[in-house]
């Protein structure tokens, strides 16, 4: 995938219990209904998510999140052929099944890699990994961005001597962080840009953004394209959204300041 242009990464959530209410879409027709409208904005990948991972989230059985990401992708593909599949799924079974009947080119793991069978698998299928860093507690960081660029680094290098070279790198914003440590790292986003690898953001109507403002998910739509433009500017390649026509509007403004 080529990143001259930075990418919109559209959310899909067959959940009933993701964090942002408006982004829920659980039966047949709400699903076609966001997909279509994602498409018609201009959305480059679409995320299927059928586990939300919200701050104390509960998981869903392995055989309900597929039933829930199955359906997601099967109403995806009767929409557009060709629009690429991003799985958001820590559980390899998972995405093994939506490689092989849905064509994923994008595993989205927020675990790092928790299920020991992920990384064998999309090395051996040969899709693109987003790496996030996370960790199942919020650790005390002495320096938020050195810490996750090393646990990038080691990750990174794992994944290469598997033969996975295809990866995309999410710094967590929101995940194992404090409100400090989400605005420090972003401030030295550019740090983890350097490390030469497309960069995944995902800050769309985070509570970063609605603790800080003091206001709701639903209010935080302004606050949310404030950070994204800056995160361009810092190096980001996909963006990772909610409100997929405001998002490709940003990066088209972003471009022709670039090519100026």
């Amino acid at each position: 995938m080529n990143f001259k242009v930075p990418k919109v990464m559209g959310i899909l959530n067959v959940t009933p219990d993701s964090f942002y209410p408006e982004s829920r879409t659980f039966n047949i027709s709400d699903i076609r209904r966001r997909a279509e409208k994602m498409i018609s904005d201009g959305v480059e990948i679409i995320d299927v998510g059928g586990c939300s991972t919200r701050p104390g989230y509960h998981a869903p059985s392995e055989v309900e999140e597929w039933e829930r990401v199955d359906k997601g992708c099967r109403i995806v593909r009767e929409i557009s052929e060709d629009i690429p599949l991003s799985i958001d799924t820590f559980r390899a079974s998972v995405a093994l099944k939506a490689i092989e009947k849905w064509g994923a080119a994008i595993i989205n793991d927020v675990s790092g890699g928790i299920d020991s069978d992920m990384w064998q698998i999309v090395a051996a299928k040969g899709v693109a990994y987003v790496l996030t860093h996370n960790f199942q507690d919020t650790p005390s960081y002495t320096d938020v961005t050195s810490e996750v660029i090393i646990y990038l680094s080691k990750k990174v290098n794992e994944l290469h001597r598997m033969g996975l070279n295809d990866v995309i790198i999410d710094p967590g914003f929101g995940f194992a962080k404090t409100l400090d440590d989400n605005f420090r790292l972003f401030k030295e986003m550019e740090e983890v840009a350097a490390m030469g690898m497309p960069v995944l953001v995902g800050l769309s109507r985070k509570s970063m953004i609605y603790k800080t403002l003091g206001v709701t998910p639903e209010q935080s739509l302004a606050g949310s394209i404030a950070l994204e433009a800056i995160a361009l500017t810092k190096g980001a390649d996909i963006l990772r959204v909610h409100d997929v026509k405001e998002a490709v509007e940003t990066i088209k403004l972003f471009a022709r300041i670039s090519n100026s």
